[in-house]
């Protein structure tokens, strides 16, 4: 499978060009079958970036009503 971008915009775009390429109903098994798993990529490495971003905010931290980022 080709290598994915960690631009989470990029990746969503990629994934909604997926998505309205295989309702056209153009593509064979094989194709269709393809771009489903490039989709599955792509939906993966968006998850990831969520997951770490998620991460990120949840480090900071409340203390003597200021933020401060908790070192990881």
């Amino acid at each position: 499978m080709s290598k994915t971008s960690n631009n989470f915009e990029e990746n969503m775009q990629g994934l909604e060009n997926i998505v309205q390429e295989l309702e056209k109903g153009d593509l064979n098994l094989e194709e269709s079958i393809k771009k489903f798993e490039k989709g599955i990529e792509l939906s993966k490495k968006c998850n990831e970036i969520l997951e770490d971003a998620e991460k990120k905010i949840t480090i900071l931290i409340k203390k003597e009503d200021k933020i401060e980022e908790e070192a990881m």
